[in-house]
């Protein structure tokens, strides 16, 4: 009798076993097949993520270009994610997720304006509150130091640069994270970007980019209360001399200009090369989110 049981016992076992691991692919079928995270499956093969790369907006037809793109497809492009279950997240997610295991959202995907022009303040800025997302926002520090000295000139949208106190008010709303873009790299007829110069030693040249980002640091901290985390390369130009003066700076994550998906592991590697997506002029909402994201859009 005792045996019988024992018998019966273990064929019970095995079949509640079989019907839950049955349950769980049935779970995770389901939610791959309906565009949705499955948890744990993300985190071991990575968790994709798009970021997009804006510089201006505008409202004048005249000035739309490759750099610029209308408001009205900015307000079209965050309708679009809001619509279609899109969390936008900063370098501060990122570094939460890979460093202390904090998990993203479902669908993240990352906005990013290079430049820190006013026109970002103007347009973008109430957008995102709206629509209660945030953008990672790298300024030229030197620009921003003379609009904020300049009365005068600040609030052109066509070609003025945010002041310390937009940039704050960014910060405070929560539709800011600023980064590092350098202090004054943007002067192409000195040197492309961070690029050093044929005439430079390695020295020379180490402490040229130290200075300029250590003058870019203070004046961001200074401004937003936070020590910037990431460097946005310049006009997207590397150079291999420059990645170690980015390590020892103490940047945990750098911005490129190549048109990839990113793979956010929780190998502190992976944010040191973020590819990023530069958002046209001419193409529509849908068009270019279905080319560059990587889930559903039911």
């Amino acid at each position: 009798m005792f045996r019988v049981w024992v018998c019966r016992s273990r064929h019970w076992t095995i079949a509640v076993l079989v019907l839950t691991l049955t349950a769980v692919a049935f779970a995770k079928a389901w939610l791959a097949d309906e565009g949705r995270a499955v948890p744990g499956a993300a985190d071991e093969a990575g968790i994709p993520l798009s970021i997009v790369m804006y510089h201006g907006v505008t409202d004048d037809p005249s000035r739309v270009g490759p750099y610029v793109i209308p408001a009205s497809l900015l307000a079209s492009d965050l309708a679009y994610l809001h619509d279609h279950g899109y969390t936008t997240v900063t370098v501060a997610d990122l570094l939460a997720y890979v460093e202390q295991g904090v998990p993203l959202p479902d669908r993240p995907v990352m906005l990013t304006f290079d430049d820190g022009y006013y026109n970002n303040f103007l347009y973008a800025h109430p957008l995102l509150e709206r629509y209660g997302m945030c953008a990672v926002i790298a300024p030229i520090a030197r620009w921003s130091v003379f609009y904020s000295d300049t009365p005068d000139q600040q609030d052109r949208p066509a070609y003025s640069h945010m002041t310390w106190r937009q940039i704050r008010q960014m910060v405070d709303a929560g539709t800011g994270e600023f980064q590092c873009h350098s202090y004054d790299l943007h002067d192409t007829d000195r040197r492309r970007g961070i690029r050093h110069l044929p005439s430079e030693t390695r020295e020379q040249y180490t402490a040229f980019l130290r200075e300029d980002i250590d003058k870019a640091m203070a004046l961001l901290t200074e401004a937003t209360g936070v020590v910037p985390t990431t460097f946005v390369y310049p006009f997207g130009a590397t150079d291999e001399w420059a990645e170690p003066v980015l390590r020892e700076v103490g940047f945990r994550a750098v911005f490129t200009c190549a048109e990839r998906l990113n793979t956010i592991t929780r190998d502190p590697s992976c944010l040191m090369a973020l590819g990023r997506y530069r958002r046209p002029h001419d193409t529509d909402s849908a068009a270019f989110f279905e080319r560059i994201l990587t889930y559903g859009t039911e």
